[in-house]
């Protein structure tokens, strides 16, 4: 299994994310090349760092960098030797199976999009990511971001992605889809989601109805559809709440003594809470329902993320996910 990854990508890069790839290629053993994209000198500095580097670790060489307030589409164009679009570049030419970035979100979204298509009955791509909930089992929030306007078959399309992505890289059998909305009753919503429901309700995946913002975190739930604009939205007050959640816990801890003591007798659940709620082990987002396998994760990534987001990748590509996608929207399509 080849991965190539944007090691220019990111706050941190390309020291997190070599450090990321080397640990990936020391204990994922189904990945036989790991190709670090981008500028060589950096790369090979930040390896001479890693000790002893796996002989599955290779450079490419890329002259430029998609900075992350450049706007994305022109960059892509402009850029033609970026780091980013020589990364994609390896997955169009059979030379890679899987890309991964933490770079600019909308760079990624456009050169995966602009350079490998979309499979076959799928008109948007989506970013699919993954969110903690009370249950057992994380839910599958898509469109996190890619679209900002959406018809109502998007939407459905959207939904039938999520529920593959639920199903094989998550584990979950006949995943439980829901649509976001401002109430749990059909009648509720504008009327591109009216609309969707309609086309939802007949189709032949798990669909359960409308759900609320309240609904999200309650683990009865496996996907939630939306437009990328409150997709986006909802993704980033979820994470800067656990910031503050975690802040305010802090706060208050510190205020004495006793509530310190309290703090180290609570140490082993607040651990366990903080890993629970932690994005970094998900493996970032997949952008789904382009022609080969991309993962994009946060901008701030550490190794840890960087590591977790190349073990996604590759068991995407261990599971055919895009195959499974093209099967699942062929049948979206015939109950339309």
């Amino acid at each position: 299994m080849r991965i190539a990854v944007d090691a220019m990508g990111g706050d941190y890069a390309p020291r997190e994310v070599v450090s990321g790839a080397v640990k990936a290629a020391r204990e994922l053993p189904n990945i036989t090349d790991l190709f670090l994209v981008g500028d060589e000198s950096a790369i090979k500095a930040e390896l001479a760092r890693c000790g002893t580097v796996p002989d599955s670790i290779k450079i490419r060489h890329a002259s430029q960098v998609v900075e992350m307030g450049e706007a994305p589409a022109l960059a892509v164009r402009r850029k033609r030797d970026s780091s980013i679009g020589r990364a994609v570049d390896m997955v169009k030419a059979g030379e890679a199976d899987a890309v991964m970035s933490a770079g600019n979100t909308g760079a990624v979204v456009a050169a995966a999009t602009l350079k490998l298509r979309t499979l076959e009955g799928v008109d948007r791509p989506a970013i699919a990511a993954v969110m903690p909930t009370r249950g057992a089992h994380p839910l599958v929030l898509v469109d996190a971001g890619a679209n900002i306007d959406c018809e109502p078959r998007m939407l459905g399309q959207f939904a039938a992605m999520g529920s593959v992505y639920s199903r094989v890289i998550l584990g979950r059998e006949n995943p439980v889809v829901g649509l976001l909305s401002i109430g749990g009753e059909d009648i509720k919503g504008n009327e591109i989601t009216k609309e969707t429901f309609s086309l939802l309700q007949g189709s032949p995946l798990n669909f359960r109805g409308n759900v609320e913002g309240h609904d999200l975190f309650e683990g009865k739930t496996d996907v939630a559809v939306t437009d990328g604009f409150v997709g986006n939205i909802v993704l980033k007050t979820s994470e800067s709440t656990g910031l503050a959640l975690g802040h305010w816990l802090k706060e208050e801890f510190k205020k004495n003594w006793i509530r310190l003591m309290g703090c180290m007798l609570l140490r082993g659940a607040l651990l366990a809470l903080k890993s629970r709620m932690d994005p970094e082990s998900y493996g970032g987002a997949p952008l789904l329902g382009v022609n080969g396998v991309c993962i994009i994760t946060h901008g701030s990534s550490s190794h840890r993320a960087i590591y977790h987001a190349i073990r996604v990748a590759g068991e995407s590509v261990h599971h055919h996910l895009n195959q499974e996608i093209a099967a699942q929207i062929a049948a979206l399509d015939t109950s339309l």
